[in-house]
C-alpha cells in the first residue's frame, strides 16, 4: 500500500545512544517504501551520552534540551516544531515496530487520533506492571465512559492542532500520553485503536512500579477537569449509604436519628452540589464539546455509506474540506 501524505515523526530520547540510530533508520525505510514524505524529529532531552549525534548521523532532525525536562516536555517541543499537520510519536528504545505507522496515518483520515494498542500477538510488557495497568485502565474506562484498551501507549498518530490545544494542561513527564488520551475521549474526539506488537526494549526502562500511584492521581485530576461528576457521584453514594445504614441502626436501637447520620446526608448534598457546579463550569468552558471540526470521523462515513451507498459515500468523502 502506497500513501501520498506528509507527516512529522517525533521521537523523544533520553540516553538512547544505542537504540535511536536503528530506530530512525527503520523509520526511514518504512516511510520511503510507502511513499510517505516525512520529517523525523528526535528531541534529545538533556542526554548525558551521544544520543543527539547518533540521531543526526541516522538522518534525523535533532532538537536538544539543555537539561532533562521530561518525556512530555520533549514531545511538546517536537510537536511545536513539526512542519506537518499529521504527527506520529514513537519511542527511541525500539519497543514500537515502525511497520504500523503507514496504516495509522491512513486511519487518521477518518479519526482524530490513532493509538497503537499493545494487544497484538507479540507483546512483552513486564509482569510486574500488568496488575497496575489493569487497574488504571479500568479507572480510565469509568472516568471517560469509553473502552480504552491501552491508556498510555507511546505510539500514536494525531493532528497537530488537536494536540496543541491541550498543551497548557499536558504534563512534562510520562503521564503525557495518559492525559491526552483521557482529554480527547472526554471531549468526544474520534479516538481509534490499532492492535500492535510491543517488543523488548533496548536498555533500561525509565518507568518505575510506584509511578502507578501518580498515574491514578492523574486520571482523577483529569476527570475533575472534564467529567467532575464521575468523581463526585461515587462519594455522594458512599455518604448516602453510610447515612441510611446508620439511620437504620439508630431507629432499631433508639427511635432517634444520630448526628452522624444527619451529617452524612448533609455531606452528600454538599458534595453533589459541588460536583454539579464543577460539571457546569466544565461544560461552560467548552471542555465537553461534541463537535469534531475539520475531521471526517468513522461514524460519519458509515452514516453516509448507509444512506447513499458506497459509491456516493466515497464521492462525498472526497469533497469534504481538510
Amino acid at each position: 500500500m502506497r500513501l501520498t501524505m506528509k507527516a512529522s515523526i517525533v521521537i523523544p530520547a533520553y540516553n538512547e545512544e544505542q537504540a535511536v540510530g536503528p530506530v530512525v533508520a527503520e523509520l526511514r525505510d518504512v516511510l520511503d517504501s510507502h511513499g510517505i514524505e516525512a520529517e523525523i524529529i528526535v528531541v534529545d532531552d538533556g542526554s548525558a551520552d551521544k544520543t543527539a549525534q547518533a540521531a543526526a548521523a541516522a538522518g534525523a532532525r535533532v532538537l536538544r534540551h539543555r537539561s532533562n525536562r521530561g518525556y512530555g516536555a520533549a514531545l511538546k517541543s517536537g510537536i511545536a516544531a513539526a512542519s506537518h499537520d499529521s504527527v506520529v510519536i514513537t519511542d527511541a528504545d525500539g519497543t514500537y515496530p515502525c511497520k504500523y505507522i503507514p496504516e495509522m496515518l491512513a486511519r487518521l483520515e477518518t479519526a482524530d487520533m490513532v493509538v497503537g494498542a499493545r494487544i497484538g500477538a507479540n507483546v512483552q510488557i513486564p509482569l510486574v506492571r500488568k496488575p497496575a495497568k489493569w487497574v488504571l485502565n479500568r479507572l480510565a474506562n469509568y472516568m471517560t465512559n469509553a473502552k480504552i484498551p491501552d491508556l498510555n501507549s507511546g505510539l500514536r498518530a494525531f493532528r497537530r492542532n488537536v494536540a496543541m490545544q491541550y498543551f497548557a494542561m499536558l504534563p512534562d513527564q510520562f503521564s503525557w500520553t495518559t492525559t491526552i488520551t483521557l482529554a480527547m475521549h472526554c471531549d468526544k474526539y474520534a479516538v481509534v485503536y490499532l492492535p500492535i506488537d510491543y517488543l523488548k526494549r533496548h536498555g533500561r526502562s525509565k518507568i518505575v512500579p510506584w509511578d502507578a500511584g501518580s498515574f491514578a492521581i492523574l486520571i482523577l485530576r483529569t476527570a475533575m477537569l472534564f467529567r467532575p461528576l464521575r468523581v463526585f457521584i461515587p462519594v455522594v453514594l458512599l455518604c448516602l449509604l453510610y447515612g441510611f445504614v446508620k439511620m437504620g441502626i439508630d431507629m432499631v436501637r433508639d427511635p432517634n436519628i444520630s448526628a452522624s447520620a444527619l451529617l452524612a446526608f448533609v455531606s452528600a448534598l454538599i458534595v453533589l452540589l459541588i460536583g454539579m457546579l464543577g460539571d457546569a463550569l466544565a461544560t461552560r468552558l467548552g471542555r465537553l464539546n461534541p463537535q469534531i471540526i475539520g475531521v471526517r470521523t468513522a461514524d460519519f462515513v458509515q452514516a453516509d455509506d448507509e444512506k447513499t451507498g458506497d459509491q456516493s459515500g466515497a464521492q462525498s468523502s472526497s469533497n469534504l474540506p481538510r
